[in-house]
């Protein structure tokens, strides 16, 4: 069973408290409107009025031509990781996101990405996993492009 997974705290942690983000800028902080705003970290929508950080993130280790940085949102204030084996609650609110399978040296395998209606995306990421150079899928917005969440294999 893929297992959805959520930026580490360790990195957040360091967001958090001003570390900079993929471009060298601190994170931004403003208040969520409660729509629209899914934290990377709890996998969650951040709540109408709650402090959100917005910055520039890289899921990626070092620089290569397939590490595609973006803006991403997080909580501010401290939140539980989320993340396992069931949909999470911030990949359940557009009707359709990108998905696309990376091999061991963060490399897309071509063929891998496509629009998932949300409905299908559970299928289309099990389908993913069957290419066996296939070694995480990460999941982006349809619309802008922004990272969501990383699908690893089972155990």
């Amino acid at each position: 069973m893929p297992m959805f997974t959520a930026l580490p705290t360790d990195i957040v942690t360091a967001y958090r408290a001003g570390g900079l983000d993929a471009f060298g800028n601190p994170p931004e902080r403003t208040v969520s409107d409660g729509e629209g705003n899914p934290c990377r970290h709890c996998l969650c929508d951040i709540p109408k009025g709650a402090e959100m950080l917005v910055l520039a993130h890289k899921p990626f280790e070092g620089t290569h031509p397939y590490a595609e940085v973006g803006p991403i949102f997080l909580c501010a204030s401290d939140c539980t990781r989320g993340g396992g084996p069931a949909l999470p609650k911030i990949l359940t609110t557009s009707p359709d996101y990108l998905i696309k399978g990376y091999n061991t040296a963060d490399r897309i395998v071509y063929g891998t990405g496509e629009i998932s209606p949300t409905p299908d995306l559970e299928d289309r990421i099990t389908a993913i996993f069957a290419h066996p150079e296939v070694a995480y899928i990460h999941v982006r917005s349809a619309r802008n492009n922004c990272y969501q969440a990383r699908v690893e294999r089972d155990g």
